[in-house]
């Protein structure tokens, strides 16, 4: 569907210049003279380039509706990641770079939801949050604890979180898989 070029919102998808592109900031501008315009800062959903566009009220562009299917993390293979159709059973393998950070994150038999654009995956999402045990903990130092301070902390997965001077090595606790930042203690 056509929408005005100053009505995009962060995480809109839009079809520019023959390809697929999310909507990653926006910025409304209204220059003294001349017309308003919309600075969107758009990210290619199949290569991962960025790019700055101003779209004036004026012009439109296509907003693209993607497919949405669930699917199950089976495991990594190299710089692949394989992935089950919960509905078919078909087996699906993606590179590594199309999760980015959150890549690091996925365990086995995960449940994710692919989005799919023309039967091609554009974007794999991750729970908001899963549970993670830490491994490795830096020691409290002593005085520190009169103001809300952190400590750095190795996960299970390799990925250094902050976390409260209170959790040690051992812990189970709740991650933010976007943020890589620690939620809370796990039940």
């Amino acid at each position: 569907m056509k929408i005005s070029g100053v009505d995009i919102r962060p995480g809109n998808i839009i079809e520019y210049e023959g390809g697929i592109w999310r909507a990653v900031k926006i910025q409304h501008t209204q220059p003294g003279k001349g017309g308003a315009y919309m600075q969107v800062e758009l990210k290619n959903l199949r290569d991962g380039r960025k790019n700055n566009v101003r779209f004036r009220s004026a012009e439109t562009v296509e907003r693209v509706r993607l497919d949405t299917k669930d699917f199950q993390f089976l495991f990594a293979d190299g710089d692949s990641l394989v992935f089950m159709d919960k509905d078919t059973y078909d087996q699906v393998s993606l590179p590594r770079d199309l999760l980015g950070d959150a890549a690091a994150f996925l365990q086995d038999g995960m449940d994710v939801v692919m989005e799919l654009y023309d039967e091609e995956a554009i974007s794999v999402q991750l729970p908001d949050t899963i549970e993670a045990t830490i491994v490795e903990a830096d020691a409290v130092v002593k005085g520190q604890t009169a103001s809300s301070s952190y400590k750095p902390a190795m996960l299970d997965n390799g990925v250094r979180v902050m976390v409260p001077p209170h959790i040690a090595a051992g812990t189970r606790i709740v991650v933010d898989v976007y943020e890589q930042t620690y939620v809370r203690r796990a039940d």
